[in-house]
């Protein structure tokens, strides 16, 4: 019997990757291409430029099959998975009417306005790409997270007018909702030309990327939590309702129908805080790292190792973007002293993401009354050990990584399997098709450190900054 094959699609904020996969879960290769830089222009608006979402699709799947080695008739199926809060706006033909608004963008915090005649549809990154591929105009139920004239109990359009209308979209712009883990379509011949996956091949839903992210990570209702490091950083475990009103999380549609995922309070522009203290410490990091062969993020690494836990006293407050409703917030060092090098630097940031999510979380545990038991952490940043072991030394818990680090993709994937009938249940398929590649266990000596830096000392940061940061703000908007 022939080996079976899935393409999973994983559209982010800063690039899109496609990885084809076995049914039992083996990453047989895999291809990214980055996105182009964001185009942030006027009250905060955040535009993915030109028709970069499916552009760079079309080229990591042609990059993906220059890589594989396998027989594309034995490709069953795909798996659509791409950014969550996004809002695209489509023509008759199929192309956009504008480039895709982020969820960076000021305009999401609000419902649609029709005010261009061009537009005849108005949906998601996945609803759109949906109609790229199959020609539906279809899309999962589970993506319509923000400003949507969804009920977010049935998963449905609002079926009370007056309330549908409140939301000022016209209804016949929307696509039709259909469940996680269903088929949408089957790939046209036009896209199967754009892309090299073959005609007919059925495409199935996902949900919105978080969702997506946590079935990949294999997550149970057991205490388990996820960490998702990228470019938002989110923290989300499983749900057994829809409850609507918390107050230290908001609840998400799964990726399997009746399935809800809770997600803490998370880190907007987390891990390209990162990037950012790499671009500050300059060409002496790139030099030497190049030197040596290795990644600037690897040569990093091998300095903060050696830097003691809590950096000496330096502390990183991640505000790098602020909230809409927090337009004053910014991100602040602090605590420097002349024992501080760039290594220290490196290191706070890790700490502090790895704070900021404990905090985060625990509140979300706490809530729902369930301890605590293990992270799993997924992401470009589990490749790091040392960022593994801050994880792991700050929440005090086991932290895990999985052989596929990159769960949205092995999201995907599941849901496609699911669709196709190949696994009954998520958990069927989770076992079938996560692995866990190592797991880091907490050093109590560290884990008292950081526990009293953060009881006494990081949590309390936000609150003492606050006042002046929003005296710093007044000024700078007088001008």
């Amino acid at each position: 019997m022939n080996r079976k094959y899935i393409v999973a699609i994983d559209g982010g904020t800063q690039s899109t990757k496609v990885s084809i996969f076995d049914t039992v879960g083996t990453e047989i290769c895999s291809h990214t291409v980055k996105l182009k830089p964001m185009h942030l222009y006027g009250e905060c608006f955040a535009e993915h430029p030109d028709d970069d979402l499916w552009d760079s699709l079309k080229e990591a799947c042609h990059g993906v099959f220059e890589k594989f080695q396998g027989d594309k008739r034995d490709i069953v199926g795909v798996g659509l998975g791409s950014i969550r809060c996004c809002r695209a706006l489509i023509q008759a033909d199929g192309n956009l009417a504008s480039p895709v608004q982020s969820w960076m963008d000021i305009r999401l915090s609000k419902p649609y306005e029709h005010e261009n005649d061009a537009v005849r549809y108005v949906t998601t990154t996945t609803g759109y790409l949906t109609h790229r591929l199959t020609g539906e105009t279809k899309d999962t139920r589970c993506n319509y997270v923000g400003p949507w004239p969804i009920d977010y109990n049935k998963l449905i359009w609002l079926e009370d007018q007056e309330a549908f209308d409140a939301y000022t979209t016209p209804r016949e712009m929307l696509f039709e909702l259909v469940d996680p883990s269903t088929v949408l379509g089957t790939i046209t011949p036009l896209a199967a030309e754009a892309t090299g996956i073959p005609a007919g091949t059925p495409v199935a839903s996902t949900s919105n990327d978080k969702a997506v992210e946590g079935l990949g990570a294999g997550l149970l209702n057991n205490g388990t939590v996820l960490v998702s490091l990228g470019t938002y950083i989110a923290a989300m475990m499983l749900g057994e309702n829809a409850n609507q009103s918390p107050a230290n999380y908001w609840v998400n549609p799964g990726a399997t129908p009746g399935e809800w995922l809770y997600e803490s309070n998370g880190i907007r522009r987390g891990m390209s805080t990162i990037s950012w203290v790499l671009d500050l410490l300059g060409s002496d990091v790139t030099n030497e790292a190049n030197r040596l062969g290795i990644s600037r993020e690897a040569y990093m690494n091998r300095l903060a190792a050696s830097v003691h836990a809590g950096s000496e006293g330096l502390y990183t407050l991640l505000h790098w973007l602020a909230r809409p409703t927090h337009p004053h917030e910014r991100g602040v060092m602090l605590g420097f002293s002349g024992v501080h090098k760039g290594a220290h630097m490196f290191r706070s940031v890790m700490e502090g993401i790895a704070m900021t999510m404990k905090n985060n979380v625990q509140a979300m545990c706490d809530e729902q009354g369930v301890p605590l038991r293990s992270i799993v952490v997924s992401g470009g940043g589990s490749n790091g050990e040392l960022f593994m072991q801050i994880m792991a030394d700050v929440f005090g818990v086991p932290a895990v990584r999985n052989v596929v680090n990159g769960s949205a993709s092995m999201g995907a994937a599941i849901c496609a399997a699911l669709a196709l009938g190949i696994y009954k249940t998520r958990e069927e398929a989770i076992a079938q098709m996560v692995k866990v590649r190592d797991s880091f266990q907490p050093i109590a000596e560290h884990v008292d450190i950081y526990r009293e830096i953060n009881e006494n000392v990081y949590r309390h940061l936000a609150d003492q900054t606050d006042a002046l940061l929003r005296k710093s703000h007044e000024i700078f908007t007088k001008r």
